[in-house]
């Protein structure tokens, strides 16, 4: 049995959210779960870039950036359902776990790393700039959810999630340019 990837639903303008619910597409709701995706596909361009470097230096990050496009997905599913019909036991939510272990992950790379003395721009190479393009989408995610939860109620779990999230790209993006030897770009406020 196959089915129709078009189901002409959404040509006025609304969607339907997990519970039923028929929403329009530009609210706050969709837009959050939205951002979310867009994320989840960035970081998926970020696990292709490290996927191409020659050798295994990347192999850790690899299996670490599935487990949290899991998670991504794992968020957007709980966004597009309303706080009154989610139900842990039935749908995947993000946890304080998936969280601690985001902090358990960034204190481990971070031990690779000298301590930070000047602000770094993005770049240097095309994985260290994906995974700051992968930062500044995870802030604007969370940006977006915030504003979801400042009309309709939410679970923090996801926010405190997005908010870690952009701090392991951070390190992430320095551990790239550590493992590739590629100097990090410094910035210099006198340019």
């Amino acid at each position: 049995m196959s089915f129709k990837i078009y189901t002409k639903t959404g040509d006025k303008g609304e969607t339907r959210l997990a519970s039923g619910l028929k929403v329009a597409k530009d609210s706050v709701r969709i837009e959050a779960y939205g951002q979310v995706d867009e994320l989840n596909s960035y970081i998926a361009l970020l696990r292709d870039e490290l996927a191409d470097q020659p050798g295994s230096k990347f192999q850790d990050l690899l299996d670490l950036i599935l487990v949290i496009q899991n998670e991504l997905f794992n968020l957007g599913s709980e966004l597009a359902t309303p706080l009154k019909q989610l139900n842990p036991a039935k749908h995947p939510i993000v946890t304080n776990e998936n969280t601690a272990r985001l902090e358990h992950e960034i204190d481990s790379l971070s031990t690779e790393l000298k301590p930070l003395t000047n602000f770094i721009l993005p770049g240097g190479h095309r994985a260290n700039s994906t995974a700051h393009i992968s930062r500044t989408i995870c802030r604007r995610a969370e940006r977006a959810c915030v504003r979801l939860a400042n009309q309709e109620d939410v679970r923090s779990e996801g926010l405190i999630y997005l908010n870690r999230l952009s701090d392991w790209l951070f390190v992430v993006s320095r551990v790239i340019s550590h493992r590739l030897n590629i100097a990090e770009v410094l910035w210099n406020i006198r340019k």
